[in-house]
């Protein structure tokens, strides 16, 4: 690890009363001293200058030193608090660089957080999940991660599974005592009482990662099918404007949302249809590239036009027949309902659910937003204990189905060693979600998305 002494501004940015500039490093407190020429004892709050290196006062607050090993990062760390105007906290941040330290890169502090095991991987991404937390349930949830309520129950997973894969391989290892895997029912158990565990624990990490992430839709469909109005209608304000006259919207507008304590993530696009104009069809390129990274794309058609005809427009036949949108779901809105005389329902064509509503009068919004909730598997009565991010249900996804794996092999073969090496991939997907196991590029992704301070 970096053993250089880094320091950033931890405060928000822009004036405050208060502003903090943290330093973590084997040369914090020398640094400190020579700016506050005071000698700061642990956990005390000490009242004083902040001085540059010609001696001429920047500002006056308070210093605050926390030694190593005993502190966030594992390390020596000072806290200078003083008032929270942009030019003087940076003032005081150029004077500790003069003075030896770098400025941190984003999330450094908690990266040495973690590599100092003073917290694992999960927790240090509580962090940021608590810090972009847009809902009261998310900010909760994050604060129990933080805490090491999703970590526990992961660890908890991994001794479980270590303790089966010692037994196992002890069994191959010494056959002389003759244990027969097909007729084991202690194995048996142990590993259907994992893959309930495994189930639990998923149904929890799933509602923690809607309430953190939440649901990226995006609405697409042709020009005047009444995309605009959708985004006003479930954003209950007027970001988008609304004519009618084809290809108004020609850039992608966002709105962030809650429906029952579920964020989402709007996104309305252009319309897609064949045109000569530069800038619509550089608005219809930037949807296309919405398109390809939504959780749900909401078809929006006009409901005069005939649903059985919808999908065999030439310029929607993209969104049919493109590979890398085969796996992301479509929810067709036949909108204008009110003025084809329909009442709002929901139905389906083929497999795929159809929303008629009205976005101009609201009628049929609440079906689309209950669609949207049931969708996701969001249940609002059941929030969870913890944060929970994609990754991490990934991981978890793929550490039960190495699991189901050798439960197979035991079951249809009585392959010990299968078992064994499923019950090892098994442990090292759970281990990618607290960073007993985890790669340098993983690391670097996770800490970069961090601000500066943490």
């Amino acid at each position: 690890m970096d053993q250089d002494t880094i320091v950033a501004i931890a405060t928000a940015p822009g004036p405050g009363g208060i502003g903090i500039i943290r330093l973590s490093g084997e040369q914090a407190l020398s640094i400190a001293t020579a700016i506050t020429g005071t000698t700061l004892r642990p956990r005390h709050a000490h009242y004083c200058s902040f001085r540059d290196k010609s001696g001429h006062t920047l500002d006056t607050g308070i210093g605050l030193f926390f030694p190593g090993p005993n502190s966030f990062t594992g390390e020596d760390i000072v806290e200078i608090q003083a008032h929270g105007g942009p030019v003087i906290l940076d003032l005081i941040l150029r004077e500790t660089c003069v003075l030896g330290a770098r400025q941190a890169q984003p999330g450094e502090f908690s990266q040495r957080a973690f590599l100092n095991n003073k917290i694992d991987l999960a927790q240090a991404e509580a962090i940021a999940d608590l810090i972009n937390s847009s809902t009261e349930q998310a900010a909760l949830n994050a604060s129990r991660s933080l805490q090491g309520a999703f970590s526990s129950k992961i660890n908890t997973l991994v001794t479980q599974v270590t303790e089966l894969r010692v037994f196992v391989e002890a069994a191959i290892d010494f056959p002389e005592e003759e244990i027969d895997f097909l007729n084991n029912s202690q194995i048996q158990t142990q590993l259907e009482n994992i893959v309930q565990q495994f189930n639990a624990i998923a149904d929890e990490a799933r509602q923690g990662s809607l309430l953190q992430e939440g649901m990226k839709l995006v609405i697409a469909g042709k020009p005047n099918a009444g995309k605009s109005s959708l985004l006003n209608a479930l954003s209950g304000q007027e970001t988008a404007i609304v004519t009618s006259i084809e290809g108004t919207t020609r850039d992608v507008l966002r709105e962030r949302i809650q429906i029952d304590g579920m964020p989402l993530h709007i996104v309305d696009t252009a319309g897609l249809r064949d045109s000569n104009d530069e800038i619509e069809q550089e608005g219809i390129r930037r949807a296309w590239t919405e398109i390809k990274s939504a959780d749900r794309i909401l078809l929006v058609v006009d409901s005069n036009e005939k649903l059985d005809d919808v999908f065999d427009n030439a310029a929607l036949q993209p969104l049919i027949n493109n590979k890398e949108l085969r796996d992301i779901p479509v929810t067709i809105v036949s909108n204008k309902c009110d003025l084809t005389n329909q009442p709002p329902t929901a139905t389906k064509l083929n497999d795929t659910p159809v929303v008629h509503l009205s976005a101009k009068t609201g009628a049929g919004l609440e079906l689309l937003k209950h669609h949207l909730k049931n969708s996701m598997g969001y249940n609002e009565a059941a929030n969870g204990n913890f944060s929970a991010r994609r990754r991490h249900l990934q991981a978890l996804d793929q550490a039960k189905n190495f699991l189901l794996s050798g439960q197979s092999q035991l079951l249809h073969s009585g392959a010990g060693e299968l078992l064994a090496e499923d019950l090892r991939q098994c442990q090292n997907s759970l281990g990618e979600i607290t960073g007993m196991v985890s790669s340098d590029e993983l690391l670097g992704v996770i800490f970069s998305s961090f601000c500066i301070g943490k």
